[in-house]
């Protein structure tokens, strides 16, 4: 008997069947912060292009979140358990140095142990490559026992006091992947642009911490380096492979990994700058108006003024939950999807959507995608309005207090009395159904509960409190 030998039918649109989206109830206007910090005003909301920020206070970490947001997808979905066979995370939010986030969502599927799949960590690129693998994995093995996957998305972004506060927020998602998909991703044209830089990280020093080291203008100097390298592979890949493409025209949306929404204006900027070089190559390789820089002010002040109604059309729409939530790392990106979905723009006819992925240190990723007319569309169409919907039920903090939570967390993080216990009640600080850190024993193994309206506390010796 040789297993090799066996023939099974290939599965055909692999991509997204379901989505569900987390964020957290806490939230600090932009403006406030403008004032607590003394700062211009508008160097927040117009220079960076940001509303509001999300936050977590004390009980609430990348685990929680990620248990609420799965539950949800099963729930929302009606999903049964014994259906997933692959469960992969994408974070860089490190609680443990060893223990994956994804062994505490097992509690999940108490009668499901045959879940592959762990987490996977670099910067904000974690939930692409997470998503990318997931789909992998379900061309390969739903043919042969009819098992989807699940990948989850999560972060929460915070900075220490200083200039890069104002970029955090926090965040997860959710989604099932599967064959004859709703938003197939079509994973045969991702192309990549891989570099060592040290724009952002998050080295183990003498003390813990969850703030990273932070290099401004290197940052965005690779961001846009990433995008135009990106782009350059993707379109090169498809033209060896594709007829009719014509760059972003052949697009209805393109979503970005969005530290902040002028990142993403600049980085559209250089893709449609980058697209007319590729499209109006002369003989000798020389593009239309090729000695822009994007580095140089005026450069870039030239293509986003190049790029102005791709932008308003294909990206500035579907930015709204990372201008009113902040940067969630991971979920960042596709948040946009999110928007998308919920926007009257894809009630019709199939869609064609293109993602730019981005981590530092440094990793990026170009892929397509469709959104197709299928039934299970209203249903994803639903939950990403009601997304938005709750947007207006967050719990509104002044600049002071956001200060002060996140206090909070320091002191949990670094606090020698055990058992440690957040100082912050689920109560006043968290939706209904969330799953929140109920304590740290010891051995710093941590305990969550889920957060219920009436709250029913009831151990099962998991971990885990319902």
């Amino acid at each position: 008997m040789s297993l090799g030998r066996c023939s099974f039918t290939p599965v055909t649109d692999v991509g997204i069947g379901a989505i569900e989206l987390y964020f957290p109830q806490n939230y600090v206007e932009q403006s406030d912060l403008e004032e607590y910090n003394n700062i211009p005003s508008g160097k927040y909301t117009i220079g960076l292009g940001q509303q509001q920020m999300g936050f977590c206070s004390d009980n609430e970490d990348v685990v929680s979140i990620s248990l609420t947001v799965t539950r949800q997808l099963l729930q929302t979905y009606k999903i049964p358990t014994d259906s997933i066979g692959c469960l992969v995370v994408g974070t860089e939010t490190m609680i443990d140095k060893s223990k994956s986030v994804k062994t505490a969502l097992m509690d999940l599927f108490p009668d499901n142990s045959d879940i592959e799949g762990v987490d996977i960590k670099n910067a904000c690129f974690g939930g692409a490559q997470a998503l990318l693998h997931a789909i992998d994995w379900v061309t390969v093995n739903h043919p042969v026992d009819k098992k989807n996957a699940i990948v989850v998305i999560a972060d929460i972004a915070i900075y220490e006091d200083g200039p890069a506060r104002c970029t955090g927020g926090a965040g997860a998602i959710a989604f099932l992947i599967c064959p004859n998909a709703t938003i197939p991703i079509d994973r045969q044209f991702s192309a990549c642009h891989m570099k060592n830089t040290w724009d952002f990280f998050k080295p183990i020093t003498a003390t813990a911490s969850e703030y990273p080291v932070v290099d401004g203008s290197l940052s965005l100097a690779s961001y846009l380096e990433a995008v135009r390298q990106t782009y350059t592979h993707f379109m090169e890949k498809v033209a060896r492979h594709v007829t009719g493409i014509d760059g972003l025209n052949s697009f209805d949306a393109v979503f970005f990994h969005s530290p902040f929404t002028k990142m993403v204006q600049k980085g559209l900027a250089v893709m449609n700058y980058t697209d007319s070089h590729l499209r109006h190559k002369d003989q000798n390789g020389n593009g239309v108006e090729n000695k822009l820089d994007a580095n140089d002010r005026a450069g870039m002040t030239r293509m986003i003024e190049l790029s102005s109604e791709v932008w308003k059309n294909k990206t500035d729409p579907y930015l709204v939950f990372n201008r009113r939530i902040g940067n969630m790392y991971t979920p960042s990106l596709f948040a946009q999807l999110l928007a998308y979905l919920a926007s009257d723009k894809c009630t019709t006819e199939e869609h064609n959507i293109l993602f730019f992925a981005y981590g530092s240190g440094l990793a990026s990723a170009i892929f397509p995608g469709r959104v197709r007319q299928t039934p299970n569309l209203e249903k994803i169409r639903d939950v990403a309005k009601q997304c938005i919907k709750r947007l207006d039920s967050r719990q509104q903090f002044s600049a002071e207090e956001f200060t002060k939570t996140l206090k909070k967390r320091e002191n949990f993080l670094h606090s020698n009395e055990f058992p440690k216990v957040p100082k912050t009640s689920s109560e006043s600080s968290l939706f209904p159904n969330t799953y929140f850190l109920d304590n740290m024993d010891e051995l710093y193994r941590r305990t969550y509960t889920l957060h219920e309206e009436p709250t029913k506390v009831l151990s099962n010796g998991n971990g885990i409190h319902h």
